[in-house]
């Protein structure tokens, strides 16, 4: 048995080694599967190196990801980076999916229309992303109708000729690990704010946006939600709260609003944020809300910044899991016994990309490695490859 006062003398990165948590065996292409956990341990993209993982809560997974790394454009002259994409669906996965299949294209399309990578490219790309998957909800009302009431939080980052460009709609959150050179220290510089109505701006915004409507807001068993439904106010998908034309049967009554409305109530358009890097930027951590609600920002940059590159977006989904064993006073060992579905009760799907960002490749104009094209998650049980 280790004592606490050694355990609390360890760094964030050393941990009593269980099951699955060491495995340095050579990592496969398209990432690995252990039971509800899925990893890439480490890779290469154009501007340095990157970790993934996910762990499954939900009886399907409802969360996506991807991670392109190459052209930016359709064509191989154009602009070269690395885009990643974080897409935690909600009411199942279905528009998560769609996002996993359609986002990328439209950013290159976009791209090469407007000869360069831009906020307005990223903007563009989340909203014909939208109308496509409303379109695909039209077209399935009468015998999908639940499709209607599916949804997904958006978070994509891009690095792009020495630029980082964030775009996010939804709860998902992307931190930036900085060196202080004052300090010596990396700390963690939030990079996107989460659109859901638990924050009293968001409240706000959404009371702006809705003046006449003193229920766009409401408080329901201590839990702020939109309408009283949704706690996020910006996604792709939940067509119900978008068009009134999905607000009826066959649509099941409990995603109905009592009242009628004659402009969407949630957004698909992204909050975007465009800055260059500098060579203080070490890394940056994406990851669905379901990392975010058990470790801080600054606690997931720590154990980055103390820990191996290799494995550690497994390390900080471990991290996290270990809190969720701890909140609710039981050990990570029995926790990893919990199935799928019943595991929901105790964490949420989870989905880490950590990018670590080398500056010298970052100054360089063009990248001769190989492309690289991975989705987070194929192969866990009740994904299905797309």
């Amino acid at each position: 048995m280790i004592s606490g006062s050694l355990m609390r003398m360890m760094p964030p990165c050393w941990r009593p080694s269980v099951e699955g948590e060491d495995s340095s065996g050579g990592d496969d292409a398209n990432g690995r599967v252990d039971g509800l956990l899925w990893y890439k341990d480490l890779g290469d993209h154009v501007t340095g190196e990157f970790s993934m993982a996910v762990i499954q809560a939900n009886n399907l997974l409802e969360d996506h990801s991807q991670l392109e790394s190459g052209p930016l454009s359709l064509y191989e002259s154009g602009p070269h980076g690395t885009f990643v994409g974080i897409y935690d669906g909600h009411g199942g996965p279905a528009t998560a999916r769609f996002i996993n299949e359609h986002l990328f294209g439209y950013i290159k399309k976009f791209t090469t229309e407007n000869g360069g990578m831009s906020a307005d490219v990223i903007n563009k790309a989340f909203l014909a992303t939208e109308e496509d998957f409303l379109a695909l909800v039209r077209k399935k009302w009468l015998n999908d109708p639940h499709m209607a009431s599916v949804g997904s939080c958006c978070l994509v980052g891009i690095v792009c000729s020495g630029m980082l460009y964030i775009a996010n709609a939804g709860d998902s959150r992307v931190v930036l690990g900085r060196l202080d050179n004052t300090y010596k220290e990396v700390k963690a510089v939030p990079l996107s704010s989460e659109h859901n109505a638990s924050v009293e701006s968001v409240r706000e915004e959404l009371r702006s946006l809705h003046p006449n409507d003193p229920q766009i807001v409401v408080l329901k068993h201590t839990v702020w939600r939109v309408k009283g439904i949704i706690q996020i106010s910006r996604s792709i998908g939940d067509a119900y709260l978008k068009s009134a034309e999905f607000n009826r049967d066959p649509l099941l009554p409990k995603f109905r609003v009592p009242e009628p409305f004659d402009k969407p109530i949630l957004s698909a358009e992204p909050e975007t944020l465009v800055q260059k890097l500098d060579p203080e930027d070490q890394f940056l951590i994406f990851a669905s809300d379901g990392l975010w609600e058990h470790l801080s920002s600054q606690e997931a940059v720590n154990i980055v910044n103390t820990c191996p590159r290799n494995g550690i977006a497994r390390k900080l989904v471990k991290a996290a899991l270990r809190v969720a064993s701890k909140k609710r006073e039981m050990r990570y060992s029995d926790l990893k016994k919990i199935d799928r579905g019943v595991r929901r009760h105790f964490h949420d799907d989870i989905t880490v990309i950590v990018l670590f960002l080398d500056f010298h490749l970052i100054s360089q104009s063009y990248w001769q490695g190989p492309l690289v094209s991975i989705r987070g998650g194929v192969g866990v049980s009740g994904h299905g490859i797309c």
